[in-house]
């Protein structure tokens, strides 16, 4: 008897809860190495040794499946970010600012794979997905947003657009995530976060 054959159908809302997250997590490994396009629900269902029509069943198509997971990602990243910071409880706004970026890197560090699913696949899998990924990006600079706003109502940043600000800070965390993909530039998290606030804070010109 194969794999899939012994694979019974979920019982209860619990298993079936268990079922969906085992799939999300098998979809998530195997986005993660073909890329969108070559990944195939068959694919799938050979990584979490489920029958196709087992995916099928949780999962109406491949669309369905990346769009789901991809809102999971979203939340997970910014659950993280928010656990770190209501556990460090920092005592002021650059070590908040600190913490979040910290965690940012960590998350990603921890899983690999959610860098090239928010970084790289979603940029290739058209509109629909980058319409979703804008939105996973919005919730994350809202987060940047609020820590930004309160940094400049303290005086500890300049008066200049918050959105952009937080836009700004976004972007370099992406593009330094999707880097260390490729290079290991033997930097920890903790250094990385400390380089962006600095960055943030007192810029690239060397204090005298």
């Amino acid at each position: 008897m194969t794999a899939e054959k012994t694979r019974r159908r979920a019982a209860n809302d619990e298993e079936k809860a268990w079922r969906r997250n085992e799939i999300l997590a098998a979809a998530k490994t195997v986005f993660a190495t073909k890329g969108f396009h070559a990944t195939t629900m068959a694919d799938v269902a050979r990584e979490t040794r489920s029958s196709y029509g087992t995916v099928y069943w949780y999962f109406p198509s491949k669309d369905s499946l990346f769009d789901e997971l991809m809102d999971a990602e979203g939340e997970a990243l910014r659950h993280s970010i928010l656990d770190a910071v209501t556990a460090a409880a920092p005592d002021d706004v650059s070590a908040a600012l600190e913490v979040a970026i910290r965690a940012t890197f960590e998350f990603f560090e921890a899983d690999r794979a959610s860098v090239k699913l928010l970084f790289r696949d979603s940029l290739a899998t058209g509109d629909r997905f980058e319409r979703h990924l804008g939105v996973i990006y919005e919730g994350f600079i809202a987060d940047l947003r609020q820590l930004v706003v309160t940094a400049q109502e303290q005086g500890d940043l300049v008066d200049a657009p918050p959105e952009i600000v937080a836009f700004s800070v976004a972007a370099l965390i992406g593009q330094l995530a999707l880097r260390r993909l490729a290079t290991d530039d033997g930097l920890s998290a903790a250094v990385l976060a400390q380089f962006v606030v600095n960055l943030l804070l007192d810029g690239l010109r060397p204090r005298i």
